[in-house]
């Protein structure tokens, strides 16, 4: 392990902290500032040359900002001689603009990620892409990882029996995630009829499937961003008779109302992933952040080792 090196961005040093915790390594020096003008300045205080170097950085809000100070880092590496260089990504911006579903708009998932392959990573690390088709979008090799396991582990946790849960889709488009939950938690699967009334409002009606009457709900989605659609979702299991109700989320934007949302939503707990920094002001009591500093640390570490990462999901 001496020729690895894990850096931190800017966006979730205390991520990169653990990591480097978890895998038993001092986290590299390198200094982020900048110009009078608010351009980037990247310094790298310590020798890489040849070395096998990841950088933790996720585009989260505000996400011109960490986009740019990543590509800046990668270009610092790149021509500071560094053998590989591996961008961890927890959390992808501009992942929703993955396709052209109108005319005359761009599709800036592609764009981002040929920005990073062309700044110089070999590689990138990315977990719960809001699209699987992303992977394909970069010209290099993308190891995708799963935060289900430290979701499933911590209801699991709670001790209910099979027969108290259900696993609810909040929509048509969390059919597949929602059933690898039921499969590995062993409980039934229920889907809301969501129907889109804009951009940034849904409005739920219908549940389809197993009934959720009496029952404690667990709802999984990649991420909460305004929280428009899940407390929605909630609303609706709640007018039909759901005991409790809890929502999962790998990444906890909490944007824009989502915080007076949650607060109004009838939820029991609402849990998130460390793959965003969540400031003081976003805390509610009953959110339960989880780290996924592990999972990362483990396949950092496999990469590093050419060892397969797929084979920690089996």
């Amino acid at each position: 392990m001496n020729d690895l090196k894990i850096f931190s961005g800017p966006a979730n040093p205390a991520l990169t902290q653990d990591i480097c915790r978890y895998l038993n390594l001092p986290m590299g020096k390198i200094a982020i500032g900048r110009f009078p003008d608010g351009e980037i300045s990247c310094k790298i205080d310590e020798d890489v040359r040849g070395r096998d170097v990841f950088i933790v950085q996720p585009t989260c809000p505000p996400v011109n900002e960490h986009i740019m100070e990543l590509l800046v880092m990668i270009d610092s590496f790149k021509r500071a001689s560094s053998y590989r260089i591996t961008a961890v990504i927890p959390y992808y911006g501009y992942a929703r603009q993955d396709r052209k579903d109108s005319g005359r708009v761009p599709i800036t998932a592609k764009l981002v990620a040929n920005l990073i392959t062309r700044a110089g990573a070999d590689r990138v690390l990315a977990m719960d892409l809001h699209a699987a088709q992303i992977q394909g979008f970069f010209d290099v090799p993308v190891d995708h990882l799963y935060a289900a396991p430290v979701l499933n582990g911590y209801f699991q946790s709670l001790g209910l029996s099979r027969e108290e849960v259900v696993v609810v889709s909040a929509d048509e488009g969390g059919i597949k995630r929602a059933v690898g939950h039921a499969n590995r938690i062993g409980a039934p699967l229920a889907i809301i009829d969501k129907r889109r009334l804009s951009a940034e409002t849904t409005k739920s009606a219908n549940i389809i499937g197993a009934t959720v009457e009496g029952k404690t709900a667990f709802m999984f989605d990649d991420m909460i961003s305004t929280a428009s659609s899940i407390c929605g979702a909630a609303d609706v299991l709640h007018k039909h008779g759901a005991k409790a109700i809890y929502a999962a989320a790998t990444h906890g934007l909490l944007v824009g109302p989502a915080i007076e949302r949650l607060k109004q939503a009838p939820f029991k707990g609402i849990i998130i992933t460390d793959s965003i920094p969540l400031t003081p002001g976003k805390m509610l009591g009953n959110i339960t952040v989880l780290s996924v500093a592990g999972l990362l640390g483990q396949a950092i570490k496999r990469i590093h080792r050419n060892e397969s990462v797929s084979m920690m999901f089996q």
